[in-house]
């Protein structure tokens, strides 16, 4: 789960990482008395941030500064309803700015192609880190971190050294690595980036942005992780599998994906991408996992929400019977069918095979719905519902 900066800035807070103090809005009305208290509180400067879970927006104008609480109301007006690469702004977050002398980048990541925990750091902070890596990779330090040591004094001084820092600044921003690694280990992340991380004139530290993605695995371990999900900003069929158990993850494509195993689902996904390629390109719609158990009711739900997508022409049922077995799996459609009625309208390309697999094909042939056509392979059930996404696509 990605936070949004106002909730990364919290954390950071909770775990003694130096940052601003801010305050949040929804309307350009709390942006102002929020941009009064701060001003009150000793503030010179304000920066009106907007609150979306993506990059880009300093270019995009969802980020702007303010002198007073008339012109933080102002910015915040121009900020909210923005669109930002797709996500639209519904919160701000109006910060103390800082007095800045140099700004630098640091961040921790989960490294899952080495199977390691990795930090990065650089004197050049602010900037593009992408283009950065690219174009310069010399200016970008990677430190493997040992997970039972993490990032020590000793280890933040090592950090430090190979980002190409001095001496003095190297012990000054030190402590603040320290601790941003207890953020990462505590929080159970798998990011922890800061861009930039700033120095003042008079010496001091702060954390003036913050982005932090979180491990959902580890959430059992977090209670109040539940607290910092955007449920407003959930698309409403993720959280409807979510609460159902279901693996799903929304696609841009016409044809509906359905099958048990996620090594399946996946394969699933390449092979109806390619047969789609004859059908003017239809793609799969969605990655849905059943999992090992393919009843009535689990099956009506992942049909119910992938029927509900309004961009689904056909859906791909694709399922190997192993512990539940394709009798049972029939039994699932059928059920499903009959649960949803009027719901069902869309025609639903099954391939079964595995335990019993002719048991449950015998199944959908007495059944003889009308929605239902079975096909015996892989390949020439992706071809099918890709042909049959097209037709409805053409109407």
């Amino acid at each position: 789960m990605d936070l949004y900066e106002y909730q990364a800035r919290q954390m950071f807070k909770e775990h003694g990482v130096p940052v601003l103090d801010y305050r949040l809005a929804s309307t350009p009305e709390e942006a102002r008395e929020g941009a009064r208290e701060l001003l009150e509180d000793g503030a010179s400067l304000l920066v009106v941030k907007a609150q979306v879970k993506t990059g880009g927006r300093g270019k995009a104008g969802g980020v702007k500064l303010a002198h007073t609480a008339d012109e933080a109301y102002e910015k915040a007006e121009a900020i909210l309803g923005l669109d930002i690469k797709g996500h639209i702004v519904k919160k701000v977050m109006i910060a103390s700015g800082a007095d800045i002398a140099a700004e630098y980048y640091f961040s921790i990541l989960l490294d899952r192609s080495n199977r390691r925990h990795l930090a990065m750091c650089s004197r050049e902070g602010g900037m593009d880190i992408e283009t950065l890596a690219k174009e310069r990779p010399e200016a970008l330090a990677r430190v493997p971190l040992d997970p039972a040591v993490g990032i020590d004094a000793q280890v933040a001084r090592h950090i430090a050294k190979q980002a190409g820092f001095d001496e003095e600044t190297a012990e000054a921003i030190a402590p603040v690595l320290e601790t941003l690694w207890t953020v990462y280990r505590e929080e159970d992340a798998t990011l922890v980036e800061v861009n930039p991380l700033v120095s003042s004139p008079d010496g001091s530290v702060w954390a003036v942005d913050g982005k932090v993605t979180l491990d959902d695995n580890a959430r059992f371990r977090h209670p109040g992780h539940a607290e910092l999900v955007d449920v407003a900003a959930q698309d409403p069929r993720e959280a409807a599998a979510k609460a159902a158990g279901l693996n799903y993850v929304r696609l841009e494509g016409q044809v509906g994906i359905i099958g048990n195993g996620a090594g399946l689902v996946m394969s699933t996904l390449d092979v109806v991408a390619m047969a789609g390629e004859e059908f003017g390109g239809m793609k799969p719609a969605n990655f849905l996992d059943i999992g090992g158990g393919a009843s009535a009711e689990v099956m009506a739900k992942g049909l119910d929400i992938i029927l509900g997508d309004e961009q689904v022409r056909s859906v791909f049922v694709n399922v190997f019977g192993g512990i539940t077995a394709c009798d049972q799996v029939a039994r699932g459609i059928v059920g499903a069918l009959e649960t949803l009625g009027d719901a069902a309208s869309k025609p639903l390309v099954v391939r079964l095979d595995g335990n019993k697999v002719e048991e449950g094909r015998a199944i959908l042939t007495q059944a003889a719905h009308p929605l239902v056509h079975m096909e015996e392979t892989m390949d020439g059930a992706a071809r099918r519902a890709a042909q049959l996404a097209a037709q409805a696509s053409s109407k």
